[in-house]
Formats: C-alpha cells, structure tokens, sequence
C-alpha cells in the first residue's frame, strides 16, 4: 500500500474514532479521558508490537486440533473436535485466504498492523496448515481408528468386505448410487464441468474407446450431494458391533460399472473449497434482500482457492487439475484419507454409544423462577442474570411466549442475527404478530453462512404480519435485544433482555453467553432508542445506561483504561479483565499496552484471534493473555475493570475487533451489585483454569497450562457446570 493510501486510512480511522469519542461526550456526562497520559518513548504502533491477524486465527483452530489428544475427554467428543477443525479450516479458506489470494490478485494489498504482506502470509498459512492437516490425518488413522475399532466401531475398507457383505453394498450402489450418480467423460464437448464449493469429487483415468469412439482419457464424477457419506451395515451381515463404509470407497469399487466396456485404470478423491465471501457495492443496492438472494448461488462457484487431493493420485492428475483450477503447488493438499471429514459427523447418529459422548446435565434454574412462572412479576422485583449453558436458555423463551400470549402486551421488538426458521423464538414471535400485537423484528441478513436460513427467516414473519427490517446498509445488526413493551394500568412498562450471544436454542448448549433480563426503566428506554436508529433515521441519540457501536462504545472502553492508569498512577490497585472472542482493533491494543508499562495489571481471555504480543520488556510485561478451549465454546464478552474499588463490569455483544467497535451496531450493558460480582468470580474462574487454557507467548505461540506439582487439577466450564447444572 502506498505512503498516501497509509496516511488516509490513518486520517479514516482517527475521524471515525473521534466521531465515536464526541458521541459519547454528547451523550454522557464525562470527562473528555480518552487521549493517551503521557508521551510514552515507545512507538506502540511499531509492526513487531502486533500479532498477525490471519495467522493467530489459524492458531486457535490448532488449539481445536489438540483437543483431539485430550484422553480426559470422551473418545466421540475427541473426534468431533478432529472434525471441527476441518470445518474450522474450511471456513478459514473460504473466506479468509480468499481475501489474501484477492488481494494478490488485484494488486490491492493491504497490509495491518503488522507489516506482514499478504504473499508472506499466505506463505505461513501454508506452512501451518500444511502441518497440522498432516497431523489431523495421522491422529484419524493411527489413533481414532485405532480406538474406535477397539470400541466396536468399525470402518469396513474394501479388502476387508466379505463376500456376503459385498452383495449388499453392490446393490446399494445399484440402487441408490447408480441412479444419481452423473459421470462425466472429458472431452471437447464435454468439458472441464464447474464443481460445487467442498463438493466430494473423482478423478478417473479411463483406457479404451467408449460407445461413440471417444478416447479421452480421463472422467469425473461428481459424488451426489443427497447421498450419505457413511453408511451403516445391516448387523445381520456383520460379526458385532457397529460397522460402517464410506461412499467414497462404494464408488472407488464399482466406477468401472459407470463406464461400460472401459477399463479403470486409476479412480482418485478429490474436493475443491473457492471463494465463499459474497461481496457487492453497497451503494448500489437497491433492495438488500433481493441483492442477497442473487448473490448467494455465485458462493457455490467462487474463485478456487484449495485443491485436497487423495495422496495416492499421480502427479499428472494433480497437474491436471491444477491446470484446471488455476492453483500454484501452494494450494495442494495431499492427504491420507477421505478428502471430506466434516461428513464423518454423521456418526454419532449411526450408532447409539452414550458412554463415548459428554455426560448428559441439565442446566440450572435460578429459584425465582422455579417457583413463579410469571417472568413479568419476577422482574419488576428484580434483574435476573443467566450463564449458558450451565444456567437454561428456557427464562429467555418463556420470555418471548409468556409476552406472545399476554393480554396486555402491546409491542415486542427483537434484533435476530442467527437463529432457525423454526425456532421456538420464531414461532413466538409469529404468535404474538397473529395475537394482534405489534411486532418488529430487526435481521441481520448478512450473518455468514446464514444469509439463506435469514432470508426464509424474514418471508416467514413477514407473513405472519411481523414488520420486518434488516437494519442499516454498511453496519451488520450484531447486537442481542429484546424490548417488550406491556401496559400496566395507565402506564406502559418496558422489559428487556440483552445477551452476548445469538438467540438459537442449539448454540446455547454448546457456546458460554450471558442473558441479562430486566425490567429497568432506563435500560429499557436505551434499547427503545437503539431499535429507533436501526428502524428510522435520525441523529445520534444520548443513553442512559448502555453503550453502543459504532458511535460509544469504543470511546468508552479507551476512557476506561485510561482511567484505570490514573487511578493506579494515584496509589490505587489497577486491574483489567477483558474476556472476548477476538481482540484486534489497534487503539485498545495501544492502550492496553499503555496500561502494562504504568504497572496496571491486564488479564486477557481471549479465545480466538489476538494481535497483542503479551511478554515484551517495557512494554507488555504486565499482560497476560489465555485461551480457554474445551468442551463449550467460550463466546461471552466481558470488561472488568477494578476502578480503585469500585468496579465496572460490562458484559456485550461486541468482541475487541475493528468491525465490531466501529462497523457494527453493538450493545454493551453495564451489571451492578451481586450481578457485578458473580461476574468478576466467574472470570477468576477463567484465570484460575489450569487444564484447558492455553497461554499465549510473545512470539505468538501458546502453551497449554498445566498444574505444578502438587497442584490441583481446576476447569473453569468444570466448576460452573457444578456450580449451576444438574449433573
């Protein structure tokens, strides 16, 4: 990037950072805090301070991988974290090295915080992933295999199939592979064909003439995607246990049976994974939706940007192919086995072994409403804090039910960025549109991978009567809100709640995410007014008592920290907790390293992606940055911050990233009191975790912490789900 397109990119971000401070100061009585307190001799915004973005993502799906090791967990739950990485990387593909290889193409290279050109990082994700996809494929063959056979679990190769079992998977193929299934000779009028993004595909060199003369050469054939990739055996034909097959192996054995009179000479896996970002010009969109649904079939036939091939193939059908796809040797991956392993998941439906799996728990309930089932009068008396999954999502649902059949609500408003067309959520929400009340729901059609089921989602209320809108052109609607709005005798009485995660009955019992419910006057006139700004137009408007991106709440997190080092320059203990899915956004970076070099204590839980090089002399010292990776996904964000004292703890939707801070619409809500300090024991909890978090050293590389010796062993997902559950 060039010296003038650097300095306006600058000049971007501080305009967009002060416009975010002066929201603030309009809309809160404060001290203008946010600039830094002293000239520090350090240039904090040194390439060598900053971690690399892409490659501290790819790390945290190395952490996924490692779970796969953990013998502590159940052997099916160990597979499934080996699969999950696949998914993982998938996704890492598809999105972010399309960006890189974009980049490249088009010779628009933009370069972070750190320096590292995108040709060098792609260069490192191939050294990475090159690694780890190595090691994924022998911890599959030479442990998982292993342990699973071991277990009963069987996985039938085809020199193993006898030949009683072998009439069975040949009619199979007869008639349930063979009549979906369309080869495809290449040949000049018939050629190279387009293939689905991580669709399962054969290469297959042919030798003979086929029925009108044609001596090609060489087929494909693409694996139906309406077919199982495992299949069980009948036990009947079997010696125990449960006994499965790939359809890759069905097809590798019968192919010569798609070419009649041909030989097969060689039949090989292979799959391709494109780019799958959909991007388009915001100021020409006329209709979001409408624009969506034209977009979402071009990611099924994006840019190639990874060729996974069976490592037997032979090298000219490598060449082949990359000669086809436009890929360089860097974008090759061999491997020793099937090419597709997220498919494998299906297993756990395939045999029923719950002793392999996590032991079954219930989650907790807060005794108030065990015992009252009217959510309306618990919080008139009173907030209610929930932890999922150790706490139920249940109070959340009761909410949107209990206020779809009520008389006397009026009015229900709710933000949606990933949730099913189904959803108990959804289905109240149609409801209450169908009881006469007035609904609005705000989507966010531009969640990844969700934009279709989004897309449904919005016809589905819209003809319920549901007044449906999807937020604000150039900022993604991330921020968790509920606002119901219920007549109480001459006034109307506003109830909300607010979470840190999405509203998906599934996700919320397998990610961590705080539910805050409150009848708060104040709150619930904050939410009132952020629901106005996404449906109408109008300026900023001042809040009470949440904090908003992109106009306050990236401003109000520097003037925090800024104050937590004048409270420490003034005798007091400071201290700093951030807990958040990724922390990237070069300001807080700056000012976290700020606060290190004044001697305040900053404690960051960070489960994915960190630019922050914790560690460095004179600079970071102070800082300590974890990972917790175990058997939920850590999704809560959290901001701790000791204030001589008296503590502030925020909990939000928004992680520490650019996007989040300043491209989003996100809430942070502030918790008080008991809530406040339930919140700061949880995160000790974090920070005590010697068992499942990983820290992270200065040169970007992370250690899992183990106890010293004689120690005990302590889990923070362990302790709540003892603390909250019933186990």
């Amino acid at each position: 990037m060039s010296e003038e397109a650097l300095l306006l990119n600058e000049q971007v971000e501080e305009q967009v950072t002060a416009e975010a401070a002066a929201a603030l100061l309009e809309s809160r009585e404060i001290l203008p805090t946010i600039d830094p307190i002293e000239e520090v001799p350090v240039d904090l915004k040194a390439s060598e301070l900053y971690i690399n973005r892409e490659l501290s993502h790819l790390q945290f799906n190395v952490r996924v991988l490692e779970q796969a090791l953990d013998e502590s967990y159940p052997l099916l739950e160990r597979l499934m974290f080996l699969l999950i990485f696949s998914s993982n990387l998938d996704e890492f593909f598809e999105i972010r090295v399309a960006e890189q290889m974009r980049q490249l193409k088009y010779g628009r290279e933009d370069v972070g915080p750190d320096a590292l050109h995108p040709q060098k990082v792609l260069e490192k994700i191939r050294e990475i992933s090159e690694i780890n996809v190595e090691r994924q494929y022998k911890i599959l063959n030479e442990i998982m295999f292993p342990a699973l056979e071991a277990q009963g679990i069987h996985f039938k190769r085809r020199g193993l199939w006898n030949d009683t079992q072998r009439v069975w998977i040949k009619n199979f193929f007869e008639e349930k592979v063979l009549p979906v299934i369309s080869p495809i000779g290449l040949d000049p009028s018939h050629p190279f064909p387009r293939l689905v993004n991580k669709s399962l595909n054969f290469i297959v060199q042919l030798e003979g003439k086929d029925a009108f003369g044609r001596e090609t050469g060489l087929a494909i054939i693409p694996a139906p995607r309406s077919l199982p990739r495992l299949i069980r055996l009948p036990d009947e034909l079997c010696e125990g246990g449960e006994n499965l097959i790939f359809l890759s192996s069905i097809i590798h054995e019968f192919a010569a049976e798609l070419f009649p009179g041909m030989k097969v000479r060689g039949c090989y896996q292979f799959r391709i994974t494109r780019n799958a970002d959909l991007s388009f010009d915001l100021e020409e969109i006329e209709d979001l939706a409408h624009t969506l649904r034209g977009e979402l079939h071009s990611r099924k036939f994006g840019d190639a940007v990874r060729l996974e091939v069976d490592n037997r193939s032979p090298q000219d059908l490598i060449t082949f192919l990359q000669e086809e796809f436009r890929l360089a040797d860097s974008n090759v991956y061999r491997v020793d086995g099937p090419v597709n392993l997220t498919r494998l998941s299906a297993l756990s439906e395939l045999v029923d072994r719950p002793a392999l799996h996590w032991r079954p728990f219930t989650p907790g309930m807060p005794g108030k409403l065990r015992t009252d089932k009217d959510i309306f009068t618990i919080l008139r008396k009173g907030d209610i804090l929930l932890h999922h999954p150790f706490q139920s999502f249940s109070p959340v649902l009761d909410l949107l039910r209990q206020a779809a059949k009520d008389p006397d609500v009026i009015a229900i408003k709710q933000t949606l960025y990933r949730t099913g067309v189904k959803s108990d959520i959804v289905n109240s929400l149609v409801d209450a549109a169908r009881n006469g009340k007035e609904v609005t729901v705000v989507i966010e059609l531009r969640a990844r991978f969700d934009e279709e089921s989004n897309l449904n989602l919005a016809s589905r209320l819209q003809e319920a009567g549901c007044l449906v809108v999807y937020g604000v052109v150039g900022y993604k609607t991330h921020a968790k809100m509920v606002l119901i709005v219920r007549r109480e005798g001459s006034n109307l009485v506003r109830y909300c709640h607010l979470g840190t995660g999405n509203y998906h009955s599934g996700t919320a019992r397998l990610y961590t995410d705080y539910s805050y419910l409150t009848a708060d006057a104040d709150v619930g006139e904050d939410v009132h007014k952020v629901f106005q700004q996404l449906t109408g137009m109008g300026k900023i408007q001042k809040l009470k008592k949440l904090y908003n991106a992109p106009f306050t709440l990236h401003a109000r997190m520097l003037e925090l920290i800024y104050n937590e080092i004048r409270q420490y320059q003034a005798g007091q203990n400071g201290h700093i907790i951030i807990k958040v899915n990724g922390l990237t956004e070069p300001k807080l970076i700056r000012a976290l390293y700020e606060a290190s070099q004044a001697g305040v204590q900053v404690d960051l839980i960070i489960r994915g992606m960190c630019r922050l090089r914790p560690g460095l002399e004179g600079i970071s010292e102070n800082i300590r940055v974890h990972s917790i990776v175990g058997r939920f996904l850590e999704h809560t964000r959290v901001y701790y911050f000791a204030n001589s004292g008296d503590p502030l703890v925020y909990c939000s939707s928004a992680d520490w990233m650019e996007r989040n801070m300043l491209h989003r619409v996100e809430t942070g809500f502030q918790l008080t009191g008991k809530n406040a300090e339930r919140i700061k024991n949880e995160l000790d909890y974090y920070l005590q975790d010697n068992t499942q978090s990983w820290e992270l050293h200065s040169d970007g590389s992370y250690a899992l912490q183990k106890p010293a010796e004689g120690e005990e062993r302590f889990c923070a997902q362990q302790k709540l789900l003892e603390e909250f559950a019933v186990l």
